[in-house]
């Protein structure tokens, strides 16, 4: 029966050495760059462009606001001395107002852009993805790597499938 015991765990033993073994040979691993790739579309220059530009127009609508404010105060500061209560509080909630409406219109404006970024590159983005799921089943990877965030260390054993990409999405 001892015989037989550790007859039965050799052979076991043995069979999940082979199987690691095997499942060991038939990965494969892949890396790419996305930032790399993301910076070689087309697309992604337009979307960069309309991004800017949407950004300049929220920061345009921004300085006229600061302007604004600027011209509230130095007329408030210039004429407090000659001011009724009653008007110098008007001036003093008006000042306050403005600064608040401000600091609203800056945190839109800062989820606004990033919103507009989110929405011209997600197209681009989906478009990269569905371009590497390709490569990954065509090519029979297990898995691809994207040494781009920083969380790969060492990966010279990979392959760089960004060539594969690139004639995928045809990029050159």
């Amino acid at each position: 029966m001892k015989t037989v015991r550790k007859g039965f765990l050799l052979l076991a033993a043995v069979l999940f050495i082979t199987g690691f073994g095997y499942a060991q040979s038939t990965l494969k691993i892949g890396y790419i760059n996305s930032t790399k790739l993301m910076s070689m579309m087309p697309e992604a220059d337009s979307a960069q462009a309309q991004v800017k530009k949407y950004a300049a127009g929220l920061q345009k609508q921004m300085q006229s606001m600061a302007q604004e404010y600027q011209n509230k105060v130095r007329d408030y500061q210039n004429n407090v001395g000659t001011m009724s209560d009653l008007i110098r509080q008007t001036k003093e909630k008006e000042i306050s107002d403005l600064q608040q409406r401000i600091q609203a219109f800056q945190a839109s404006a800062d989820q606004d852009v990033q919103k507009k970024q989110q929405e011209l590159f997600q197209p681009i983005i989906t478009k990269v993805k569905n371009a590497i799921d390709a490569v990954g089943k065509e090519y029979h990877y297990t898995y691809i790597l994207d040494v781009s965030q920083g969380v790969v260390l060492y990966y010279a054993n990979g392959d760089d499938v960004t060539p594969l990409v690139k004639k995928k999405l045809g990029l050159k």
